[in-house]
């Protein structure tokens, strides 16, 4: 898999985790923006992870 492979697919999940944590009327509006954020920040470090898992292949 490539970093661009990756990146996509990483993104394209944690899109679907935040689409349906906000159609759960249970979760808290509050506990949903701090999880809103927490995701966000994966997304920023998505090549952080993706060379870290290649690192652990090698």
């Amino acid at each position: 898999m490539t970093e661009e492979e990756f990146d996509a697919t990483f993104t394209y999940t944690l899109d679907v985790l935040l689409a349906t944590m906000a159609e759960e009327p249970e979760i808290d509006p509050e506990k949903f923006y701090n999880m809103a954020c927490i995701l966000e920040n994966l997304r920023f470090f998505s090549p952080v992870l993706y060379g870290v898992m290649q690192q652990k292949k090698d």
